[in-house]
C-alpha cells in the first residue's frame, strides 16, 4: 500500500489498476485502469453500461472488485473504510437520505459529525435550501440533488465523489453546483465527477477518463482530447463524394459525411476553408444549407470512440 508521503510524490487521489469486475455473464469492468491527480476535478465519461457506476461504488468502498488494486488518498476504500469517512464526501445517485428527513436538520445533524464542517447557513443559503419546507420524499428531482450536493460537501471532504451533481437542476441552480464545484477544486479538494452532460465536463474538468466496456479508452485534460479542433458543418444532398476535398485542404484534416446529407469538415476555419467548401459545392451542383462553424468538443471526442447508434 502506498504510504501518504508516497502518495504526495505521485500526486494521485485516487489510483485504480487492473480492476475487473462480473455480473454473471457480463463483464462491467475488464482491466480498467486511470488515475485522479490531487486538487483535481476529473471527470469519468462513458455510455450507459460502460462501467462508471461500478467503478466510483467500488472507490466509495461500497462494492468490492473481482481483482484489481484501488487506493483511495493511499488508503483502501473497503479496508479502510472508518478512516475515509470523515476526509471523503460521497453524492449518490439515489440521494442515500431519509424519506422523511427535511433539509435543515438533516444538513446540521450531518454536519455534527466533522471537526470542522462548513457553516450549515450558508451552505443552504448558497443551494437554495433555506426554504425547502417538504420531506425528503415530497421535494422536487432538483431540491433533491441540491440537499445530496450538500449532504456531500458539508464535512469539507479531502476528496468527493459526484454522481450526476446538476442532473435535474434548472439553470441557475446547474450553475450554482458548478460554481461550488469550482471552489472545491480551489481550496485544494480532488473532485471525480460522473455526468452524461458533456458540457458540464467540459466546464468543470481538469482531467477527463472515457470509459467504454469496462476499460479506460481515452484520458487527457479536455484540451488534449478534443485537440483544439475546428470544424465547418453544412447540409446538401446525401451521398456526395466530400472525401474530393482533402487535397485542397492542410494536412491532417477530415471530411466526411455523418449521417445522411449531413457533411462536417475538420480543419482550420477562416476564408481558404468557405472557399475550398463552396467550390466544391458549386462543382458539384449543390448549395450548402445550414452552414457552421464550431470548435471541436467533449460530445465530438465521446461520439467518435463510442459510436453514434443506440446500443442494446
Amino acid at each position: 500500500m502506498t504510504s501518504p508521503d508516497a502518495r504526495a510524490r505521485t500526486g494521485a487521489a485516487v489510483v485504480v489498476e487492473d480492476l475487473r469486475l462480473a455480473y454473471g455473464a457480463t463483464q462491467a469492468l475488464d482491466g480498467l485502469a486511470f488515475e485522479v491527480p490531487a486538487g483535481s476535478v476529473t471527470a469519468v465519461l462513458g455510455p450507459n453500461g460502460a462501467g462508471k457506476t461500478s467503478t466510483v461504488e467500488i472507490c466509495e468502498g461500497y462494492r468490492r472488485p473481482d481483482s484489481g488494486r484501488v487506493e483511495v488518498l493511499g488508503l483502501d476504500p473497503a479496508r479502510d473504510a472508518a478512516r475515509l469517512r470523515e476526509r471523503v464526501g460521497v453524492m449518490l445517485q439515489s440521494g442515500g437520505i431519509y424519506a422523511s428527513g427535511r433539509a435543515l436538520p438533516v444538513l446540521r445533524h450531518l454536519a455534527s459529525f466533522y471537526a470542522h464542517p462548513l457553516d450549515v447557513d450558508a451552505l443552504a443559503e448558497r443551494l437554495g435550501l433555506t426554504t425547502v419546507r417538504a420531506t425528503y420524499r415530497r421535494m422536487s428531482g432538483g431540491e433533491k440533488q441540491r440537499l445530496a450536493l450538500a449532504c456531500a460537501v458539508v464535512g469539507r471532504p479531502e476528496l468527493v465523489f459526484l454522481d450526476e451533481p446538476s442532473a435535474g437542476m434548472d439553470p441557475q441552480a446547474r450553475l450554482v453546483a458548478w460554481e461550488l464545484v469550482e471552489q472545491l477544486r480551489s481550496d485544494g479538494a480532488s473532485v471525480v465527477l460522473t455526468t452524461h452532460l458533456l458540457d458540464e465536463a467540459e466546464r468543470l474538468a481538469d482531467h477527463v477518463v472515457l470509459v467504454d466496456r469496462g476499460r479506460a479508452v481515452l484520458a487527457g485534460s479536455p484540451a488534449e482530447l478534443t485537440g483544439g479542433g475546428e470544424a465547418l458543418r453544412f447540409r446538401a444532398g446525401p451521398g456526395l463524394p466530400i472525401g474530393e476535398l482533402l487535397p485542397s485542404l492542410p494536412e491532417g484534416s477530415q471530411a466526411l459525411e455523418e449521417s445522411p446529407g449531413s457533411y462536417v469538415v475538420e480543419a482550420p476555419v477562416g476564408a481558404e476553408l468557405l472557399a475550398a467548401v463552396s467550390a466544391w459545392c458549386a462543382q458539384h451542383g449543390v448549395a450548402p444549407a445550414d452552414l457552421t462553424t464550431r470548435r471541436r468538443s467533449l460530445e465530438d471526442v465521446f461520439l467518435e470512440v463510442t459510436g453514434r447508434g443506440m446500443r442494446p
